[in-house]
């Protein structure tokens, strides 16, 4: 039996297949029926006689490697001659599917992917909780040292960080601590009027301002600004192999690098902490007075009989605690930039986030404690 590109002879159990001129589509469309019949042949050794191929294409090399891969998968020695090395890196790359493998990637219920993806940004989290734990003591013990051996302590770094953290940020938090003071007030005031007391959006924003929104948003401002800044120095140093060149001097990355900025920012958010709360009042007060009719005297009383010490208390223990964490997160995902411009700007959202999360999750802790305690 015979065809153009194919000749199939079966004597003594075994088959030989001789291949003759151009082993393209055409040819490979002639033969296709016969060679699948071929796939049940019970013979004992398989030849592919290649020496009369003057052509072949993919689809010749798919075929021939299909028609080899059939008696092989049945455990029949199949052996493919004189083919012309020509040839040879076409049939290489002629790929077999495996007809047991999944054609697509298995169906998973939805319900399970998120419940999987919610436990595997668990455990990360989990995983960045306990790192951050770790280089929070290891900090601390530096700090500890510092304050055993202050001539340990880099002044002059310590200046030029509250300088960029603290006086540099001043008109930003200003700005936006007073716009929310308006803002605070004007809605204060639309509601309260209803009840004939308007006079307590006073209360309301003194209150509001001292104890939480104050060092609430000048937190996050600092931990956007600062804390991102942090991320990217020290990343920006990391890529560059200067925190290795630190280390290569005998010098710590966490005495040079990282206590400086955490003292400074301990020191520059509690001062920017107590200027928020003056801007925020200072809003509340240009709504009192064009709005409510009232005037500076009388917004001052009022204000006196609402708040107390421990409303502005309240608001400034908590500015040196997020100081810290804010500092420490920076610096800690600064550290950890891998060596490419891409990670440190993956590190600084990663900073900018972690740190303002963690900074929400404090005050809502120290409003529940406060609210225990009675303050």
């Amino acid at each position: 039996m015979a065809t153009d590109a194919l000749m199939i002879d079966d004597t003594g159990g075994e088959l030989r297949l001789t291949l003759a001129g151009r082993w393209t589509l055409d040819a490979v469309m002639a033969a296709d029926s016969r060679l699948r019949a071929l796939s049940t042949h019970p013979a004992g050794r398989v030849i592919v006689d290649a020496h009369g191929l003057t052509g072949i294409d993919s689809a010749g090399a798919w075929a021939l490697r299909r028609t080899l891969n059939a008696f092989e998968v049945r455990g029949i020695e199949a052996r493919l001659e004189g083919l012309s090395e020509t040839y040879r890196p076409i049939l290489e790359k002629a790929y077999l599917p495996d007809p047991a493998a999944e054609i697509g990637p298995p169906e998973v219920n939805p319900l399970i992917a998120v419940l999987e993806r919610a436990g595997r940004e668990t455990l990360n989290g989990l995983q960045v909780a306990r790192n951050l734990l770790g280089f929070l003591g290891l900090v601390l013990t530096w700090l500890a040292r510092a304050i055993v051996q202050p001539g340990r302590i880099r002044f002059t770094a310590v200046i030029a960080q509250i300088e960029r953290t603290g006086v540099n940020a001043l008109p930003i938090v200003g700005l936006l601590c007073f716009l929310v003071g308006v803002v605070l007030a004007y809605m204060g005031a639309l509601q309260l009027e209803r009840f004939g007391a308007k006079q307590l959006t006073v209360n309301l924003v003194g209150v509001s301002v001292l104890r939480e929104i104050g060092i609430l948003l000048t937190a996050i401002i600092v931990a956007g600004r600062s804390g991102s800044a942090f991320a990217a120095q020290i990343g920006t140093m990391k890529v560059n192999q200067e925190v290795d060149a630190l280390e290569t001097l005998g010098l710590s990355a966490i005495e040079v690098l990282v206590l400086p900025r955490v003292i400074a920012l301990m020191i520059a958010l509690p001062a920017l902490a107590v200027f928020g709360d003056l801007m925020g009042l200072m809003g509340g007060a240009v709504v009192a007075i064009f709005l409510l009719d009232m005037s500076s005297a009388q917004f001052m009383t009022q204000l006196v009989g609402a708040v107390s010490i421990w409303d502005f208390s309240t608001g400034l223990i908590k500015a040196p605690i997020f100081a810290l964490v804010i500092a420490l997160v920076g610096c800690y995902d600064g550290l950890n930039v891998t060596g490419s411009a891409e990670s440190v700007g993956q590190q600084t959202t990663r900073a900018v986030v972690e740190s303002i999360f963690i900074v929400i999750v404090l005050d809502a802790a120290f409003a529940i404690a406060y609210a225990e305690l009675g303050i």
